[in-house]
């Protein structure tokens, strides 16, 4: 009988001796000298053009309403980021329902940030719509070819005498709409103010400039 017992005990051992080993190898020690690896922090995400934050919304505002339309698009301002060259952290676009005699805004974020912005495509509370105006037309989206970084580029290149005597000025303007007068959908970016300013009108579907404005 001791016997059995002494063997079984060895048995329990040897399984407890095999399993702490195998624990062991799984993890290593650091090399002599060096350290463990840190985590490597995220990189921050990326500011997006206009193109690639509309779709996301219009899917939304097709879901809110099947003939919804947009009317107006435009970046916005997010804590700890700076628009740049037609890129933003945040846009906004603005849809209209005929059917509903309603608009909605609707917002395309890459970061969340409390209380107001939020990651992703949200969108505002729908508000009485009168219908669409000579001077707010809906965006036909098949011209909408020319994203807003090559509109950027474009106004920029207009507005090199007035940039280059007001170094470091952000537009104040970026925004995407269509009137009756121009007949496409144009980009409207604008530097300054009406006293010290610059604007230019950018086509959405050929990227030729309308005209500018000092």
């Amino acid at each position: 009988m001791r016997t059995v017992l002494k063997s079984c005990s060895i048995s329990v051992l040897a399984l407890v001796a095999l399993l702490v080993a195998g624990c062991s190898q799984s993890a290593p020690a650091p090399a002599a000298g060096g350290s463990a690896p840190a985590n490597t922090p995220a990189a921050p995400p990326e500011m997006v053009t206009a193109k690639t934050a509309f779709w996301p919304m219009y899917k939304s505002a097709q879901a809110w309403s099947s003939d919804a339309v947009a009317i107006k698009l435009s970046p916005a301002n997010v804590p700890g980021f700076t628009n740049d060259t037609g890129k933003a952290a945040e846009w906004q676009a603005t849809f209209g329902s005929p059917s509903k005699h309603q608009y909605r805004v609707f917002s395309y974020a890459i970061v969340t940030v409390l209380p107001d912005v939020h990651k992703g495509t949200t969108a505002d509370m729908a508000m009485p719509w009168a219908g669409q105006t000579r001077d707010a037309m809906p965006i036909d989206t098949t011209a909408f070819n020319v994203d807003s970084d090559a509109a950027y580029k474009t106004a920029a290149a207009q507005a090199t005498v007035w940039l280059a005597k007001n170094p470091g000025k952000a537009p104040t303007s970026l925004d995407l709409g269509s009137t009756f007068a121009l007949h496409a959908p144009a980009w409207y970016i604008a530097w300054g103010d009406k006293t010290n300013g610059f604007v230019a009108m950018v086509n959405a579907d050929t990227g030729e400039a309308f005209k500018s404005k000092k």
